[in-house]
């Protein structure tokens, strides 16, 4: 598994080298590869850093009160083993971020929910997402019970940053990891959510969890589905049975497993502009952030293209909000730290074009 993932790993650099001019090849020797990652020097990327004093990934951004809040993974060193499951990515609290005004200082808002509060809760806490109804605003989270499952449990507070008190336990129905929360206009929310390999969403294809199962289907048969629900009017819980959110190609068929370039891999996020719904999202290990369209926030979503090209680093996870008339793209990438389990968050301008598809932006110039 390990070696799979060096392989990989690898690939996604060639990726990023492809697009970058004057960037090295990785070396065998993790020291001398470290030092190379960190040399900025010789490489051009297109933002820096938003936190650099902790390392943060997987960044969920919304606008609250006139404020950026941002809702990343908080990445730690913990000395667990790197494999294609991603147990090394052993987070154990969430930080909270604002900023009130595009380039401007960025607050910390301190530790806003702990791995140690949640009851129910295992180990490694993944990519969040954040929502706001009523005045209370609700924390999303997946981690993986005591069983090693990964279920999504939800916890509140009075305040877009913390502390968040969560549910004694997980919300019913739920499974696998990425939730990603969108309200439309009529004020109705639903969660999208589910990732495969280390998401375990391939484990749930019969409607149980099944821990032998592939990591993914394979061959001309249709890719996994990410899924959905709506939620209820309290917001913690499904209000409905979950759903598949179908992918369809520009010929109005269903995108297949080996299709790596455009299937669904995991980090599910849902904007609206000019009355269509954009369901974007990871492909893994070819390391693209894809985008598809649709008329309904139940989908079917068609396939448009690239939205981010890969970045530094294995992973690539985004979120995409509107703040003061633009649209922003919130992403990650590698460039503080040269390893792939220890990121940091970056933003830049995200741009619709007259058409309604979207600029292709290039992390690396």
């Amino acid at each position: 598994m390990k070696k799979q993932m060096v392989k990989r790993s690898a690939f996604a650099f060639m990726a990023v080298a492809a697009l970058a001019s004057g960037c090295q090849k990785a070396e065998n020797n993790s020291e001398t590869a470290t030092q190379e990652q960190n040399n900025t020097s010789e490489k051009k990327y297109l933002s820096q850093p938003l936190v650099s004093d902790i390392y943060t990934a997987d960044p969920s951004a919304h606008v609250f009160n006139g404020k950026i809040y941002i809702y990343p993974s908080h990445d730690i060193e913990a000395g667990t083993p790197e494999n294609d499951n991603g147990d090394h990515f052993d987070m154990r609290d969430y930080h909270v971020f604002s900023m009130d005004s595009v380039g401007g200082k960025i607050t910390d808002h301190g530790v806003a929910l702990d791995i140690k509060d949640i009851p129910w809760a295992g180990r490694q806490l993944w990519a969040p997402d954040a929502a706001h109804k009523n005045g209370t605003y609700y924390l999303y989270f997946p981690v993986k019970d005591k069983q090693d499952i990964f279920r999504i449990g939800v916890a509140t507070s009075t305040s877009p940053s913390g502390p968040f008190k969560p549910q004694p336990e997980p919300i019913p129905g739920s499974f696998s990891i990425d939730p990603a929360v969108f309200t439309d206009t009529d004020g109705t929310s639903y969660m999208y959510f589910g990732g495969i390999w280390g998401g375990q969403l391939q484990r749930w294809q019969t409607g149980k969890y099944d821990s032998t199962a592939a990591p993914e289907p394979s061959g001309n048969v249709a890719a996994l589905t990410p899924k959905m629900a709506k939620l209820s009017s309290d917001m913690l819980t499904f209000d409905g049975p979950v759903k598949d959110v179908v992918l369809l190609d520009k010929e109005g068929k269903k995108i297949m497993a080996d299709d790596h370039d455009k299937r669904f891999f995991e980090a599910a996020w849902v904007h609206k502009y000019n009355g269509k719904y954009y369901f974007s999202y990871s492909t893994g290990d070819t390391h693209f952030i894809n985008y598809a369209i649709g008329d309904s926030p139940a989908g079917p979503f068609t396939y448009q293209g690239v939205l981010l090209n890969p970045v530094e680093g294995w992973t690539n996870h985004h979120s995409i909000a509107e703040f003061k008339g633009k649209w922003y793209l919130f992403y990650h990438d590698t460039q503080l730290s040269g390893k792939t389990h220890l990121r940091n968050i970056k933003m830049t301008e995200l741009k619709h074009r007259s058409d309604g598809t979207i600029e292709t932006i290039n992390p690396m110039l």
